[in-house]
């Protein structure tokens, strides 16, 4: 979460002595930021295992082109 977001929802819960309706906001504010987003859920780094061999092959073959592009490009950079 977020410092800010933690802040507030320990805000709520002091509030919440009060007037319990404060208890209340404070966890629907904790599972609203606490549920993953749009992106986590899809694999936004891209370290999730392919489903598919060909999704494997097609990553390995990407990594191995963009390792020999990286490695030409270091090699005439000390020419």
């Amino acid at each position: 979460m977020g410092i800010i977001a933690l802040g507030a929802i320990a805000v709520l819960v002091v509030l919440g002595f009060g007037n319990h309706l404060w208890w209340l906001v404070a966890g629907a504010l904790y599972l609203f930021l606490s549920r993953p987003s749009k992106s986590e859920e899809e694999g936004g780094a891209g370290t999730a295992r392919p489903t598919t061999y060909q999704a494997y092959r097609a990553r390995r073959d990407r990594q191995a082109r963009w390792e020999r592009r990286y490695r030409r490009e270091r090699a005439r950079r000390w020419i």
